[in-house]
């Protein structure tokens, strides 16, 4: 079930799906201006089982959705990667994001990285320090996120809000 967007007021969680590192970004989107509520990234150890990663994702999200109450979620969509065993992985991880999302009843719209490339910099090619600079302009925030999966799950919240704006969704739920 997808939510009407209330355009005026809501609170988007992004996040960039990852197995060593899952980043997220909370945004309120109140009258066309962001504020920034919080990021960070879930971090697995290394060498630990893929269904334990999975499990301790899945946890971790589970208190951030408690804590923030997000009204909506944007995801990054997979990109081709030439590492296989990488790419499997981090769908197994989004899958069970996307699985997390939907117990909680939260909309999930998904973006393709030239689509949040597009919606924050104009430019579907825009290199990673243009997209970091743009989350820092937007937020009004005195530095560039870090770490980088953080920072890249709030340019996901961020083009999630401009998307609503333009009426241009990709949604599943």
């Amino acid at each position: 079930m997808i939510k009407e967007c209330n355009r005026d007021n809501m609170r988007i969680l992004g996040i960039d799906p990852g197995t060593a590192k899952t980043g997220y970004g909370i945004i309120d989107d109140i009258n066309d201006t962001y504020d920034l509520v919080n990021f960070g990234c879930i971090t697995t150890e290394a060498g630990v089982p893929l269904e334990a990663r999975l499990h301790e994702i899945a946890h971790d999200l589970e208190e951030i959705i408690k804590k923030f109450k997000p009204d909506y979620a944007a995801i990054e969509e997979l990109f081709f990667s030439k590492n296989t065993k990488t790419a499997l992985a981090v769908a197994h991880a989004r899958g069970v994001i996307i699985q997390k999302l939907n117990e909680n009843d939260i909309s999930i719209y998904s973006y393709n990285p030239m689509k949040i490339k597009l919606a924050l910099c104009n430019d579907g090619k825009a290199k990673k320090p243009q997209i970091q600079k743009m989350v820092q302009i937007l937020l009004n925030l005195n530095t560039i996120p870090s770490p980088d999966d953080a920072a890249d799950a709030l340019a996901i919240a961020i083009c999630h809000g401009n998307c609503i704006k333009n009426q241009s969704l990709y949604a599943y739920s």
